[in-house]
């Protein structure tokens, strides 16, 4: 045993390791999670690891290195000619069931990420596919389910956390971290062969010939869907037509929107109510508290369905509202609820107030709606900006002549 390093932590207690194997990973392993460096002001920059020969394989089995987070998910190691490798499991535990329903609402999503590198499904060899996908764990956690029951490498580039499809067009998925990758791995003397299986939608950040040039291996593009990875690979790495296709059903579209409503919509809704509900207090014979809970919070009720409106029905509705632009059809279910809406309350509002109801409903539809682009496999970046400018002016005036209006009817009542 070389010496060990100081900056190493002391074995737990009943570990039988030496601390230097406590502490260090493989130093050869390609793929190991979330590795920092030491603490201590004067070793802050220093990792802890010993030599090569402190090399171990399944005797990780404890999972406590300080300094390193080994996930669940692994659970053994493969020998390669580059060093060790982990091997995950194809079957997804209570917590990523758990961390995925959490993507969903947008709970930690900066954070969800794993570390790139080589990972290994089954029990590969030299001749076994490689499959490239991102380091987001939702996306490389589709991969390995998928991927049950096949003998095969995972190479997980670093997207920044982000999904292959938008990592793609942000260029985070693409030629050069790929053949980065690969040589950093030393992906050459692990396999025989020299191809890459990428997702298809990852195609747009990815050139072949840049690929194969700079790193030698070939790019194959894989199907769209990771389900299909198994039979694609099955056929001889042959996609059919329906793993070619791009479908944005029902589900996958309102699978979509608890992001919307959390992630990118609540923080402003949650400002503008406040606004509307202290604005709402303002009338004829000065400041009413009253006023402000009921005229300030039917005006976050007409809010509330506006952004329902967009950000939930325009995408249910989606293939059948009239309109090529998203805006437009978030006009038509924003109209649609501000048409409920005034049916039901209309007898108590005045003219000023129910022009008030359906600019307001309508604009905040119409600009959910618009949001949504970004979600969806129709339009490309230079589209969502087109449509930006040109709806923007109109949502905005829309929403402060609804303002306007709704504040003159607090004096004609």
């Amino acid at each position: 045993m070389t010496e060990t390093n100081p900056c190493c932590a002391p074995a737990p207690p009943g570990n039988p390791l030496p601390m230097a194997e406590t502490c260090c990973p493989p130093p050869s392993s390609t793929a190991l999670a979330m590795a920092e460096p030491c603490c201590g002001p004067d070793r802050a920059a220093e990792p802890c690891c010993g030599s090569a020969s402190e090399a171990v394989g399944p005797r990780w089995a404890d999972r406590e290195r300080p300094g390193y987070r080994i996930w669940p998910f692994v659970e053994d190691w493969i020998e390669t000619p580059v060093g060790d490798v982990p091997v995950v499991s194809p079957r997804l535990g209570r917590a990523d069931v758990l961390g995925r329903w959490a993507m969903r609402w947008g709970i930690g999503r900066d954070r969800y990420r794993i570390a790139p590198g080589l990972y290994a499904v089954g029990r590969p060899t030299a001749d076994s596919p490689v499959v490239v996908t991102a380091n987001y764990k939702m996306t490389f956690d589709l991969v390995r389910k998928d991927l049950g029951g096949v003998d095969a490498w995972i190479l997980v580039l670093e997207t920044l956390g982000i999904n292959v499809w938008c990592a793609a067009g942000k260029g985070t998925f693409g030629t050069d971290e790929l053949a980065a990758r690969v040589q950093k791995v030393g992906l050459d003397r692990v396999v025989s062969h020299r191809t890459l299986v990428v997702p298809q939608l990852g195609a747009t950040g990815v050139a072949a010939h840049e690929v194969r040039r700079r790193c030698g291996f070939r790019v194959v593009y894989g199907p769209v869907r990771s389900r299909d990875l198994a039979a694609f690979l099955g056929a001889g790495m042959k996609a059919s037509p329906n793993m070619r296709r791009v479908t944005f059903s029902l589900w996958e579209r309102l699978v979509l929107t608890p992001v919307e409503l959390r992630v990118i919509l609540m923080r402003p809704s949650l400002v503008l109510a406040a606004v509307l509900l202290m604005l709402g207090g303002i009338g004829p014979g000065g400041y009413s508290l009253a006023g402000a809970l009921v005229r300030g919070g039917a005006a976050v009720g007409a809010l509330a369905a506006g952004v329902l409106a967009g950000a939930v029905a325009a995408p249910a509705l989606l293939p059948w509202l009239p309109g090529r632009m998203f805006a437009v059809k978030g006009l038509w279910t924003g109209l649609g609820a501000a048409i409920v809406l005034g049916a039901r309350f209309g007898a108590r509002l005045d003219g000023w107030g129910l022009m008030a109801l359906v600019l307001a409903v309508t604009a905040a539809s119409s600009y959910c709606a618009m949001n949504f682009t970004g979600s969806t496999p129709f339009t490309s970046p230079s589209g969502v900006e087109r449509e930006m400018r040109r709806a923007l002016p109109w949502q905005i005036g829309a929403a402060g002549l609804a303002l306007v209006a709704w504040m003159v009817s607090a004096w004609s009542l």
